[in-house]
């Protein structure tokens, strides 16, 4: 869930993964995840997931995530994202126009 919710937020904001890729020639990979489970999720129940941008560096970006059932939080993460060249998967910086809009969100 945490998953599609960073790439349906980066596409809300305008950037879909497949433009950063072909355009910027980056990828965003999780190099590291705090994570607490809290109570499970039970197959067929519907959850939101939430996203809340706390961090923004010139390679990563660091977000709190929660998955929740109505108002009651199942799982929550702090994930940090880091920016790479597709080509030869070293650190990158994010793209002025994607970091520009990301400031905005701090």
């Amino acid at each position: 869930y945490m998953e599609r919710a960073r790439t349906e937020w980066l596409s809300s904001l305008g950037f879909e993964l497949v433009d950063l890729e072909r355009l910027f020639g980056i990828v965003f990979v999780v190099h590291h995840v705090e994570i607490a489970y809290r109570r499970p999720a039970r197959l067929g129940e519907e959850v939101d997931a939430t996203l809340t941008l706390v961090e923004l560096h010139r390679a990563r970006m660091v977000v709190v995530q929660n998955v929740a059932r109505d108002d009651i939080v199942l799982t929550s993460a702090r994930v940090t994202l880091a920016c790479l060249d597709r080509s030869n998967w070293r650190p990158m910086r994010i793209p002025a126009a994607l970091h520009g809009r990301l400031e905005s969100l701090l």
